[in-house]
């Protein structure tokens, strides 16, 4: 080995030291999640669900702190150090964001270390009141036949109501009107008005307005037909075999994080997917919580990449990028 190989390894393992002796006592303050979202959306809800249940299986407390937008948020945590004390709650907009957005300061893909899926929730897919389609295989045959003659909403191009919408016109073989609107509450505000005719978006926003008839739901893009809304039939089951989808939650550090560390924060979310309290209020939103296996480092280290190339050419395809 020549000396200047020992120099280089020599100073890498300085540099390693601290993080290596800091794990061992991990953690001795607050972990700080960061989710970037706003306040009062699915991403902040259940971030704040799950600090509170991890908090229990910790011997310190964890919080939430809001910084929008997503990859603002998400470009924090992938420059932060890499102890254990900022982590990042995301869901698959994190995934697609690797293609919308060209000028990323860091790769999404070697960025963060996986800790483990937290949750996953249905799309549902719905019409302005009076739309004349009376079932999924209808819409997608005027979808086909009408294409940008129709509007449709999204919470933003890197929203998964966005990507949900891309699968839809892959399905009709047409493209229709994206209107980006800044989140899902102005975008069913203006579906309910009829402004806009189609929305794509999770059943935890949509299922109070499917439940009391005001919104049609045509299907949901999950593998099963949801409890809260057993007579909504599945994409699957109506032919629409290309708009499977669901609105997954995962918890990730930036990489580097010590395996000690990421298999400690890891324990603490298995459990927490287990508690009660987080079981009930995942429930009240329509969103499942993962299961230990989709929970775990591998299955989620695994699934990371797999849905950053999942999206890729669904984007490049629709050429629309959010920079």
């Amino acid at each position: 080995m020549t000396a200047l190989r020992r120099g280089i390894l020599c100073a890498a393992t300085l540099a390693l030291a601290p993080l290596a002796a800091h794990a061992q006592t991990y953690p001795d303050r607050a972990i700080t999640i960061v989710a970037g979202a706003a306040a009062g959306g699915p991403t902040d809800v259940i971030s704040r669900i799950v600090a509170e249940a991890m908090g229990k299986h910790l011997p310190q407390p964890v919080v939430v702190e809001n910084t929008p937008p997503a990859n603002v948020g998400a470009q924090r945590v992938a420059q932060a150090r890499p102890d254990g004390y900022t982590l990042l709650m995301s869901n698959v907009g994190l995934a697609a964001g690797a293609t919308l957005f060209r000028r990323l300061s860091f790769d999404t893909a070697t960025a963060f270390a996986p800790l483990g899926l937290v949750s996953d929730a249905a799309m549902t897919i719905i019409a302005r009141p009076g739309f004349p389609a009376e079932d999924m295989p209808t819409l997608v045959r005027e979808i086909h036949q009408r294409g940008e003659a129709l509007n449709m909403g999204t919470a933003g191009l890197a929203s998964a109501a966005n990507l949900c919408g891309l699968l839809m016109q892959q399905q009709a073989q047409n493209r229709v009107t994206i209107v980006a609107f800044r989140g899902t509450a102005p975008a069913i505000t203006e579906l309910l008005a009829g402004r806009i005719d189609l929305l794509c978006d999770q059943a935890t926003n949509t299922a109070p307005f499917i439940r009391d008839g005001r919104l049609r739901a045509y299907a949901v893009t999950s593998p099963a037909r949801l409890p809260g809304m057993p007579d909504v039939p599945t994409t699957t089951e109506t032919g629409a075999t290309g708009i499977v989808m669901s609105t997954w939650h995962g918890l990730f550090a930036p990489a580097g994080t010590p395996e000690p560390i990421q298999q400690r924060l890891n324990a603490a979310l298995v459990a927490a997917m287990q508690d009660e309290r987080l079981r009930a209020r995942f429930a009240d939103l329509q969103t499942d919580p993962a299961t230990p296996e989709r929970a775990s480092l591998a299955f989620h280290r695994r699934y990371h990449v797999e849905e950053i190339e999942r999206w890729r050419p669904v984007i490049q395809a629709a050429g629309a990028y959010a920079d």
